[in-house]
């Protein structure tokens, strides 16, 4: 466990959740209005998810809205978590990122995964050799790093624009494969335990185990998602994380909806909630009140010693994903104050 003193950085994991009764414009407003509040918070960094196909998540095209973002704010870093790596060609990536890191020097960060985002028919509408691609994805992630130094000025393919470009990398995962490759190539490594809970553990001990200091990376750098929802009660906590329950039923049984509205717990809900399924998925998932989130982090962060948690808040209204992110801040401004 590599992490020994109480200070770790919290950051938020966005997915531009698109709630039911609410446009698309307003998700995105929203989604530009939680970064901004973020940074009053205190929070390190605020990442784009790239999903696609999904009528219940807006943030399909990454890199603009991480570019909408970061014109809305003024300190925070805006980045992604990440760029699924082999729907797209790395000169395009790096060309992207590149361009966003010289409009918001040291503020844009690049993570990238191999993950489709989407159903595999979708996946192939995208790229119909990304199977190709993901057998390669440490080669694609080589080809970025390459793109971006100062010295590939002599390379018959370049990003002019990236090149000296300060845009850090970062591996994403929710497998052993993706801990293998991050330590292997000395960089940072964010593991999506907010949904992948299983291999966590075996996941962060293969990367400290194994991880080799590079340029870019003297020691291991560990990220967790975790689910949050944090309310002034245990009970409106519960009530909101129904909508959570309900999406993650959608998302295994196929059902295509808009985040539902909150409701009040059922027998139905809690007897899904334990579904085996639905339980592991939702493991990491922290709901009450302040006391009581503290209390449920704080554990998590000593089972894992994991540098940073990247906060997951999906709630059907903006006020109360606000709320929630607050609560968050002041918990964790607290425990790394002790």
């Amino acid at each position: 466990m590599e992490n020994t003193t109480n200070n770790t950085a919290f950051s938020i994991l966005e997915l531009a959740i698109v709630s039911s009764g609410v446009t698309i414009e307003q998700t995105l407003s929203n989604s530009v209005n939680l970064a901004q509040k973020a940074e009053q918070l205190g929070y390190s960094r605020l990442w784009l998810a790239e999903h696609h196909n999904m009528v219940h998540v807006a943030s399909v095209a990454t890199s603009v809205l991480i570019g909408h973002i970061a014109a809305n704010t003024k300190s925070i870093k805006v980045g992604s978590g990440g760029i699924m790596l082999p729907n797209h060609s790395p000169l395009i990536v790096a060309e992207q990122f590149g361009t966003l890191g010289r409009l918001f020097p040291n503020r844009i960060d690049l993570g990238l995964g191999r993950a489709p985002g989407t159903d595999q028919l979708t996946a192939h509408a995208i790229r119909s050799d990304r199977m190709k691609a993901v057998q390669n994805f440490p080669g694609e992630v080589q080809q970025i790093q390459k793109y971006f130094e100062d010295d590939n000025e002599w390379s018959e393919v370049r990003a002019v624009v990236a090149e000296g470009v300060n845009v850090p990398l970062y591996i994403l995962g929710s497998s052993l494969d993706s801990a293998h490759l991050a330590a292997k190539m000395g960089l940072p490594y964010a593991f999506a335990s907010h949904f992948a809970t299983g291999l966590l553990h075996e996941a962060l001990h293969i990367y400290r185990k194994e991880f080799q200091p590079s340029e870019h990376l003297d020691k291991p750098y560990t990220i967790a998602g975790i689910n949050v929802i944090a309310a002034n009660t245990d009970e409106e906590a519960e009530r909101n994380f129904t909508s959570v329950i309900r999406m993650f039923l959608g998302i295994l049984t196929g059902k295509r909806e808009p985040l539902q509205p909150p409701m009040e717990m059922t027998d139905k809900l809690m007897m899904i909630q334990h579904n085996p399924a639905v339980r592991d998925m939702l493991k990491y998932s922290f709901v009450g009140r302040k006391e009581a989130v503290a209390k449920q982090l704080d554990k998590f962060l000593k089972e894992t010693g994991v540098d940073e948690v990247m906060v997951v808040s999906n709630m059907h209204n903006h006020e109360d994903r606000i709320t929630s992110y607050t609560i968050l801040s002041e918990i964790m401004k607290e425990r790394n104050n002790q």
